[in-house]
């Protein structure tokens, strides 16, 4: 069986990062041909992947967060990119609350600042204490635990986007709509 997430690797590192290293020039949305990006996987991956392969890579069943997006025979990586115009999304209208997992050096930064994007493009987060908890969990074993109050952000301003069913963007939240651990 060939390796899912090494796909799903793959495709980010041409999609999100390096498409020029491949040849391949992104649409300012991010947009690549798909049977061009399919025949480069093929050419360069060591693993034969199957449609099956494919199909659980954009749908999200390797890991449950979608990553990338298909449409009219073109693929996009959903968020994370280095070096294309930022992704539009319409905004929508968020749950009441979201959630942010963070570690422990972050969080004074987000006490005095808020949420920034860094070095993204969009401010990450999930609709549930159980996915912020996995994907706090990238950075640090202590993962902390921030509730977003994000309906409340919405009518004061703040625009949210929606790019997959679990997971939330905004471009950035101020440190007022965190409820913030107690310790």
């Amino acid at each position: 069986m060939a390796n899912q997430v090494r796909l799903s690797k793959f495709l980010s590192v041409i999609l999100r990062h390096r498409a020029q290293d491949f040849g391949l020039t992104l649409n300012p949305q991010g947009f690549a041909d798909f049977d061009t990006i399919r025949e480069i996987v093929r050419q360069r991956s060591t693993d034969h992947y199957s449609e099956d392969d494919w199909q659980a890579v954009l749908n999200s069943e390797t890991d449950g967060k979608k990553r990338f997006e298909v449409v009219g025979g073109r693929i996009r990586a959903l968020y994370g990119h280095s070096k294309v115009t930022p992704i539009e999304y319409q905004p929508v209208e968020p749950p009441p609350v979201l959630y942010h997992g963070t570690n422990s050096r972050a969080l004074e930064f987000i006490h005095r600042q808020g949420l920034r994007p860094m070095k993204r493009q969009f401010v990450h987060l999930s609709t549930t204490v159980e996915r912020a908890e996995k994907v706090g969990s990238r950075r640090t074993e202590q993962v902390i635990l921030l509730k977003v109050r994000s309906a409340e952000a919405h009518r004061s301003g703040i625009s949210f986007y929606n790019p997959e069913p679990d997971h939330f963007l905004a471009k950035a939240i101020l440190a007022g709509f965190f409820d913030f651990p107690d310790s």
